[in-house]
């Protein structure tokens, strides 16, 4: 029973029409799912993935009418976008430059190509060479070439006070190793724990900074982290994160996956997630996003949930 890798990053938008364009148009990725957040009707959750929704692949957004980010610790604070190879964070240091998109240029961190930048509401990612590793499935509608094209997310970079009680978490209930430390932004000591079989897609970045305030969430803030699990794994997971007794969300129903939420000790939501079902689950791949998908509980709600949403 063991995590594989980062599942999905659920992050945080007040211009769903802006974000939309950004993440298809400047980033080239697919738009895979258009529906709603389950807890909260009123609000897009937009994911974007690759050609295939893969898990593991897909950035999420809830579109919610609220102020800046105020950035800090207790908070994951950077997003890992792979790519593969030099030539394609050069492909891509051209392109932001082209469509006015600020970025710091390519440099080496923990042995890795990276090149950093901004979203337009400050959302901070990085992509990152991730050697080729692994499954790829581009999109052949993107504007990106197919060999530059976004692979999939990781490493996930979170900031807290102090590492402690959250590597007793990730390692002793989660299952994690950790497997180096580097000195990361600004020189932060921070630690790199493994899932699965290991590297850029399968690993969690905890930067210690304890001089920091602490975070307050807003537009361009990361809402939560979605682990991996098989879907075989997930009542054993359940019954796992109930006999620890520790506080946590009990089974819940995605539709497109199945979850289980907790805090880690520094406040951070974390989502354990099935790979299955799927986006397929309720319209052909050809399609996904093209129209607002609801979940079968809602969709007697369509016409006042539609009512209540802007076009994008």
């Amino acid at each position: 029973m063991q995590l594989t890798g980062i599942h999905h990053l659920t992050a945080v938008t007040a211009d769903a029409k802006g974000n939309h364009r950004f993440y298809t148009d400047t980033l080239g990725m697919r738009l895979v799912k258009k529906t709603v957040n389950q807890d909260d009707v009123s609000a897009y959750h937009l994911f974007y993935a690759d050609g295939k929704a893969s898990p593991g692949t897909d950035i999420t957004f809830f579109d919610w009418p609220v102020e800046r980010e105020r950035r800090g610790t207790h908070s994951i604070v950077r997003t890992g976008l792979r790519v593969a190879g030099r030539d394609a964070l050069e492909f891509w240091a051209k392109r932001l430059e082209e469509a006015g998109v600020q970025h710091g240029g390519i440099v080496t961190r923990d042995d890795r190509l990276t090149l950093d930048f901004e979203d337009f509401e400050g959302q901070r990612l990085s992509l990152v060479d991730d050697g080729g590793q692994g499954e790829v499935h581009p999109w052949d509608r993107s504007s990106v070439p197919e060999q530059f094209q976004i692979r999939g997310l990781g490493p996930i970079v979170m900031s807290v006070p102090d590492a402690e009680r959250t590597e007793l978490v990730v390692t002793q209930i989660l299952g994690m190793r950790r497997a180096r430390d580097y000195a990361g932004l600004e020189g932060a000591r921070t630690l790199v724990f493994e899932m699965g079989e290991g590297g850029a897609g399968a690993e969690l970045h905890v930067a210690v900074e304890p001089d920091l305030p602490q975070a307050r969430a807003g537009a361009g803030s990361v809402h939560h982290v979605a682990f991996r699990i098989p879907d075989g794994d997930y009542d054993a997971w359940t019954q796992k994160l109930a006999h620890l007794r520790l506080p946590q969300s009990g089974p819940v129903d995605r539709y497109y996956f199945r979850s289980l939420y907790f805090r880690e000790p520094n406040g951070i939501l974390f989502e354990i997630a099935t790979d299955g079902p799927g986006f397929a689950a309720d319209e052909p791949m050809e399609s996904l996003g093209e129209s607002l998908a609801l979940p079968p509980f809602l969709e007697p709600r369509r016409q006042e949930i539609e009512a209540g949403l802007k076009p994008l």
